[in-house]
């Protein structure tokens, strides 16, 4: 995998040009998911990492925008159904996005470009910390809503045998309730949110690291994340088992 990853490091000089660029606009303060610059430039940063995006749905109050009555992931999910064939990079398109649809979040597709490893939140920053002190490269993380942490990785790429395919559903999906694992593997076929993105409940989501940072070998970083997700479930015997993978808004 050591010629993609040259691939991914060459988008981070344009990558750091969005941040500095949002960094300018935001030297009073953290920039604000309401804030439309703020929010285009960090869309335009993913995508510029190579990570394709499309918009997903917004909260309203506690509700998500879609209306669905009892929706399982209120404001964590994509608008269209076509999303997996409508996420892109094209920066034109994504800015018409964010203009149009002013409180939409947005999702990333995973598997294509990039798998997404996503653990509890006090897990995952055990988990951070060991890596960053071992001097392991770690690529963006992000603060999901407050209860989970996904770490960006690079994919595990495209097997020469299509049956080969591990695809998300076989972990779980978006909209099962129950037995799912405390670690999931987005992969083919799955999703998340990306920054900045506003949840039920005045929640949001924000990076810890940004997507300037190159997307990592997930493999270099499984141990310490199933390490300190085991820690994490045996400190915590009263909690389920299994966990929901994709929180809900609370």
């Amino acid at each position: 995998m050591g010629d993609d990853f040259g691939r991914y490091r060459g988008t981070e000089g344009r990558v750091s040009q969005w941040l500095r660029r949002l960094a300018r606009r935001t030297d009073d303060g953290p920039a604000s998911p309401q804030d439309p610059d703020a929010r285009l430039a960090l869309l335009l940063a993913v995508a510029a990492a190579g990570m394709p995006v499309s918009p997903a749905a917004h909260p309203i109050g506690y509700r998500c925008s879609c209306e669905r009555i009892g929706c399982p992931t209120p404001a964590r999910h994509p608008i269209s159904f076509a999303w997996q064939t409508q996420s892109t990079t094209d920066e034109a398109q994504i800015e018409r996005w964010a203009r149009n649809q002013p409180e939409a979040n947005f999702i990333t597709a995973t598997g294509l470009v990039h798998d997404v490893l996503d653990v509890p939140l006090e897990a995952g920053s055990r988990a951070l910390e060991r890596l960053l002190g071992a001097g392991i490269d770690v690529g963006p993380v992000a603060d999901s809503g407050g209860d989970r942490m996904l770490f960006f990785t690079a994919t595990r790429g495209t097997p020469e045998d299509e049956d080969e395919w591990w695809p998300c559903e076989l972990d779980c999906h978006p909209e099962t309730m129950d037995e799912h694992p405390g670690f999931r593997w987005h992969c083919r076929g799955s999703y998340v949110l990306v920054p900045p993105a506003r949840l039920p409940g005045e929640l949001s989501m924000t990076w810890l690291r940004g997507p300037e940072h190159p997307l990592p070998d997930p493999l270099t970083l499984l141990e310490s994340l199933t390490d300190a997700c085991a820690r994490y479930a045996g400190e915590n015997h009263e909690l389920d088992p299994h966990p929901v993978a994709w929180p809900l808004g609370r």
